[in-house]
Order: C-alpha cells, then sequence, then structure tokens
C-alpha cells in the first residue's frame, strides 16, 4: 500500500513547518504540497493530487469553508480535514456543510492527528470527540421539531447498539475494541452491519441517523 499524500492549508508558515515535521515522522505519510490560503489549494489539488487536505478555516484570500466546497465540487475524491483553532458550533457546522469528513481542533494530539488522516484516507469521516457531541446534540434538537423517522426493518442489536454510543462520543474503532473487550477487527463488523442497518455513508452519518431513530 502506498504512503498517504497530504496537502497542508495554513497561512502560519511556522505551524505548517511543526506540522509537516510531526507527519513525517510516520511513514505511510508524505506531504506533496502546503498552501497559505484556498487558492492556493485548489491549484495544488489539481497538480500533487492529495488523497487528504489538512484545512485551516480562517485565511486570506479564500478561506476555508469555501475552498472546501469547491476542492469537493472540482476533485470529490479527495477528503479534507479542518484543522482550526476555531470550535463554535457555526464554523464546525459550515466545515462540515462543506464537505469536511474530518474536525479537528490544533490542540488535538498527534496520536487523534495521525488517526484521523488514516481514517480519512480509508474513507471514514473523524471528529474530535467534543466536535461530535456538539454534532449529535444540534441534530437532537433539530430532530425535536421534526416528524420522528420509522424505525428501518432491520433492527440494532445490543452489541451494535453499544458500539453505536461509542461512536457518537467521538472514540475511535481502537478505543471502541478495549471499552468493550472486543477485537477491533469485530468493531470494524459492527460498524459495517450498523452502516448497512442504517442506510448511513460513515460513521458520523450513522450517528445523525440512530438519534433521529430513537436509538440514542
Amino acid at each position: 500500500m502506498g504512503r498517504i499524500r497530504l496537502l497542508l492549508v495554513d497561512d502560519q508558515v511556522m505551524f505548517r513547518e511543526g506540522l509537516r515535521t510531526l507527519l513525517a515522522t510516520q511513514p505511510d505519510f508524505e506531504v506533496v504540497g502546503e498552501a497559505t490560503n484556498g487558492e492556493e489549494a485548489l491549484r495544488l489539488s489539481a497538480t500533487c493530487h492529495p488523497e487528504v487536505v489538512l484545512m485551516d478555516l480562517r485565511m486570506p484570500v479564500l478561506d476555508g469553508v469555501a475552498a472546501t466546497r469547491r476542492l469537493r465540487a472540482l476533485h470529490p475524491e479527495v477528503r479534507v480535514i479542518v484543522l482550526t483553532t476555531f470550535d463554535d458550533d457555526e464554523d464546525i457546522f459550515e466545515g462540515l456543510r462543506a464537505g469536511a469528513v474530518g474536525y479537528l481542533l490544533k490542540d488535538a494530539s498527534s496520536t487523534k492527528l495521525f488517526e484521523a488522516v488514516r481514517a480519512t484516507a480509508r474513507g471514514e469521516s473523524f471528529l474530535q470527540p467534543s466536535v461530535a457531541a456538539r454534532v449529535v446534540a444540534e441534530f437532537a434538537r433539530l430532530a425535536e421539531h421534526a416528524p420522528r423517522a420509522e424505525p428501518p426493518v432491520e433492527t440494532l442489536s445490543e452489541r451494535e447498539l453499544a458500539v453505536l454510543r461509542l461512536v457518537a462520543q467521538g472514540a475511535s474503532n481502537k478505543e471502541i475494541a478495549a471499552a468493550l473487550f472486543i477485537a477491533e477487527g469485530t468493531v470494524k463488523n459492527h460498524l459495517t452491519n450498523i452502516l448497512t442497518k442504517l442506510d448511513a455513508r460513515d460513521r458520523t452519518q450513522a450517528a445523525l441517523k440512530a438519534r433521529e431513530l430513537g436509538y440514542l
């Protein structure tokens, strides 16, 4: 398997340099480009062909939300992780609505960052636990005023529900396995079943649908 190609987008030079150095410690990562704003990110994406973009939100020329939206339209195969200092609800929801599949704060641990990159490269979504909790809470608030959806034909098992509750809290597969005393491969199997039963494209959407259906 080849290395994960990464594009760093941030207007702070020192932060980009530190991030590049940190990512270079992982043998399966390759930083293929750096951009100081959203416009540069769009140009570089066309030539560097990154798999995952680490995108700041507030930048000159073209901000991260607009850049993410255009990047997803032009290169839908590219996965965007928002990496920012801003964690207010408006920023979170704007970033996710634009098409980001991950949201991390810059004070996240290196372990969480590495995990997020690998998860998104596999086609999964990754939200920092505090962000995941906000998303689920907001969806719950909206769902209170919406008609209750019909439950799926296939109901979730107790173990699947346990996995789903931890997903909604932002736990990784490794953390879920440790909490439930099962193998990480078993967690992946449960997640596959959950996504199928809820007709969800990723773990974030599964958590939101589960909340809507009354499972959480």
